[in-house]
């Protein structure tokens, strides 16, 4: 008597010289999920931070060219391990939260570019908007103990915090500023297969 194996269809695909998950909508899973930010401090340091609240999500389709992703995060979740330092970074001088609680990414193309991905998009900070390009890598597709699908990515770019109207800065007596002028964003995304 024979014995029948099931296989269960494979995780990810080969298109091009890159790999993408199954088509669908993926869901980012906030518990395991990291929106951070890195800035230099009065020249000779840098300084690390988050975003706690978020929400979003990934399109995966056939082709990178008709995948999407889109991410909204919370600014008032801001956190440098600094309950001062946050509490400014609410400010007018900063993000100024309450006038403007979000921030947003939205995707207009992403791109194949040998094993990873580049997506450009739109990010909004203080209501100005502008066009930046995650760097991306895939980090693998896994199902998971209850039969769910989960997908990881590793993204990030570098913007100048002055191209969204988020100025403050005070002068150092040594020479230089207090805040440096580039940011690197940095977002380690895991997602759940939508049912």
């Amino acid at each position: 008597m024979s014995e029948t194996i099931e296989t269960a269809a494979p995780l990810t695909r080969r298109v091009g010289a890159g790999e993408l998950p199954g088509v669908g909508r993926y869901t980012i899973d906030k518990s395991h999920t990291s929106v951070g930010f890195v800035v230099r401090h009065v020249m000779v340091t840098k300084v690390r931070g988050q975003f706690n609240e978020f929400e979003g999500e990934i399109v995966i389709g056939e082709s990178a060219a008709d995948s999407r992703v889109s991410l909204s995060i919370q600014v008032q979740s801001v956190d440098t391990r600094d309950a001062q330092r946050d509490a400014h970074l609410r400010t007018n001088d900063f993000f100024e939260a309450e006038k403007y609680p979000t921030i947003t990414f939205v995707s207009t193309r992403v791109d194949e570019h040998g094993a990873n991905w580049k997506v450009t998009g739109d990010l909004t900070i203080k209501g100005v908007t502008k066009p930046v390009v995650l760097d991306v890598e895939f980090n693998g597709a896994q199902r998971d103990p209850w039969g769910g699908i989960r997908i990881g990515y590793s993204a990030s770019t570098e913007i100048d915090r002055h191209d969204f109207g988020v100025n403050f800065n005070a002068a150092i007596e040594g020479g230089g500023v207090v805040v440096g002028a580039k940011v690197k964003i940095e977002i380690e995304a895991e997602a759940a297969l939508a049912a």
